[in-house]
């Protein structure tokens, strides 16, 4: 049975932007940490992070799997071959990138900064957000990086989802079965409409900071 494909899009979409929105909280947070706190291990941490982000795709994928799978030490919460696994998948892979780049965003700023908002009277929360807003656009290109990372990724996808019909199948995992079957111009189709996915979602992200733009500056 072939699924409609607005509800595979549908899904591809939904797991996307879950996983890029955890992984952001997650990734600019501990970036955060990293590039202005002096924590103990702090060059081991920068270490594991720069690594992560270089590991394929279909590794974060078999490891996951081999956690969430039944006779695995996650096994009982019944996640392999779902969609909130395939979330979890996707947020180990986006979140090693968003807090790379968040890292090196905060760290290219001024260095005297934080002294200044700490002169002016600026507590702790008031500072990093201020630092915040001053990266806007770095993390910005953190939350779309790490977004473009989970949409394309085929390798975890499969092994974690399984490719289910009606339950766990997105766009590329159904690329690459129209390609396996030889129906190239189907999953040129899906590859099209992917590449218009992430187009309109990373246009409405960079829609959103332009209000804050003019905010900052004002």
């Amino acid at each position: 049975m072939v699924e409609p494909l607005y509800e595979v899009l549908a899904r591809s979409a939904y797991v996307s932007l879950t996983a890029t929105l955890i992984a952001s909280g997650i990734g600019i947070g501990l970036g955060t940490a990293l590039g202005l706190a002096r924590l103990p291990g702090r060059g081991f941490l920068t270490a594991v992070v720069n690594t992560g982000m270089a590991v394929p795709t279909v590794v974060v994928g078999l490891a996951v799997a081999l956690l969430l799978w039944r006779s695995g030490p996650l096994g009982d919460l019944d996640l392999i071959y779902t969609v909130r696994g395939m979330i979890i998948a996707q947020v180990l892979i986006a979140t090693p990138l968003i807090t790379g780049i968040t890292m090196a965003a905060l760290q290219l700023l001024p260095r005297d900064l934080p002294d200044q908002l700490r002169s002016l009277g600026a507590n702790r929360a008031q500072r990093v957000v201020r630092l915040w807003i001053e990266a806007r656009l770095p993390l910005l290109a953190a939350a779309m990086a790490g977004f473009g990372h989970a949409i394309s990724e085929v390798g975890s996808a499969t092994i974690v989802g399984g490719n289910i019909h009606g339950q766990t199948q997105v766009m590329t995992t159904a690329i690459v079965e129209y390609v396996g079957r030889g129906e190239f111009g189907v999953a040129i189709v899906y590859g099209v409409i992917l590449l218009g996915l992430a187009f309109v979602i990373n246009a409405l992200l960079v829609s959103v900071q332009r209000p804050g733009a003019s905010w900052a500056q004002s």
